[in-house]
């Protein structure tokens, strides 16, 4: 006979489909509202994107994805306000990201 060794307790977490599923439901729970912007609010978003473009400044991004606000920093590279597209370049990785414009709930420079 072996010796069962060091196993970590996990509560309620003993099936790994039951795992999952409560994991879905925490998730769930913590999901907020996309929050509508006003015209004024977009517009003011469009000026300091393009003056954060044009200046080569960095900005605190805050965007609505999978329920989820998400502030990230990085720089503006491209603004197509038409195309309802913008494309920014992550501080930490370094990535180029294109998101939409709908997206935003805030952008201020850093």
């Amino acid at each position: 006979m072996e010796p069962r060794g060091m196993k970590k307790w996990r509560p309620f977490a003993t099936i790994s489909e039951q795992y999952i599923g409560l994991k879905e439901i925490i998730n769930k729970q913590a999901e907020v509202a996309q929050p509508a912007l006003t015209e004024e609010e977009m517009e003011q978003m469009n000026f300091t994107l393009i003056e954060a473009l044009h200046t080569n400044k960095q900005v605190y991004l805050t965007y609505y994805k999978r329920g989820q606000r998400i502030t990230e920093t990085g720089y503006i590279q491209f603004v197509d306000s038409l195309g309802d597209l913008f494309i920014f370049i992550d501080d930490v990785f370094e990535l180029k990201n294109k998101m939409r414009l709908s997206e935003l709930i805030d952008v201020r420079l850093a």
